[in-house]
C-alpha cells in the first residue's frame, strides 16, 4: 500500500501549484518530509524527480527542516544525472550556501562546504540546462567569500563557457563578472 505522500508525489506535476501541494504537505508532518527526502535521494527511482521538484520548495521556505539530510544532500548532488532534478537539487545548494553566509543562518560544515564546491564546479564544466549552471555559479560566488580560490576558478570556467551559451546564460554571466572583478 502506498503512503499518501507516495500517492500525492506520484500524482504531481512540474506545474507550481501541484509541486505546492506538494511540498506544503510534506512541511506537515517529519514522516511526510523524510519519505520526500528519501524518494529525491533515491535517484535510480522512478519518482526521484517529481520528489525533487517539490524538495526545493520545502527548502526555500523552511531550509532548518532540511539541516539533518545536508550530509545525504552532499553525497547524492555529484550523482545526479536528469536535468529535472539538477535543477532544483543545484537550487536547494544555492540556499544552503545563502543561508551558511548569513548571522542567523544554517551552518555547514567545512567538508561540506568542500563536497558542494566540488559538485557546483562539476556541473558548470558539464553540458547543463542552464539554470543548473545559474545556481551553481550563485552558490558558488558565495562560497567563494569563503575560500578565495573558488572566485578564481568560477572566472576561468564562466569566461571560458561565455560564448557557448545562450543569451540567458551570457547575462547572468556577465552579472557575476561584475561582482567578481569589484
Amino acid at each position: 500500500m502506498k503512503s499518501q505522500m507516495y500517492q500525492k508525489i506520484e500524482s504531481s506535476t512540474c506545474h507550481v501549484a501541484s509541486r505546492k501541494m506538494v511540498s506544503n504537505f510534506a512541511m506537515k508532518a517529519e514522516n511526510h518530509l523524510n519519505e520526500m527526502i528519501q524518494l529525491a535521494f533515491d535517484i535510480k527511482h522512478e519518482l526521484h524527480v517529481k520528489a525533487f521538484w517539490s524538495l526545493d520548495l520545502v527548502c526555500e521556505k523552511k531550509l532548518k527542516q532540511f539541516v539533518p539530510f545536508i550530509e545525504g544532500f552532499c553525497e547524492i548532488l555529484p550523482k545526479i544525472k536528469d536535468d529535472s532534478a539538477l535543477r532544483p537539487a543545484t537550487k536547494i545548494a544555492y540556499f544552503l550556501t545563502k543561508s551558511n553566509h548569513r548571522k542567523n543562518g544554517i551552518s555547514l560544515t567545512q567538508e561540506q562546504e568542500h563536497n558542494l564546491i566540488e559538485a557546483l564546479i562539476d556541473r558548470l564544466i558539464q553540458d547543463e540546462k542552464v539554470a543548473s549552471k545559474v545556481y551553481a555559479m550563485k552558490a558558488l560566488f558565495i562560497l567563494g567569500k569563503k575560500y578565495d580560490w573558488v572566485h578564481e576558478e568560477l572566472k576561468t570556467i564562466i569566461s571560458q563557457d561565455y560564448s557557448n551559451h545562450s543569451a540567458a546564460y551570457q547575462a547572468a554571466t556577465r552579472n557575476l563578472l561584475k561582482k567578481l572583478n569589484k
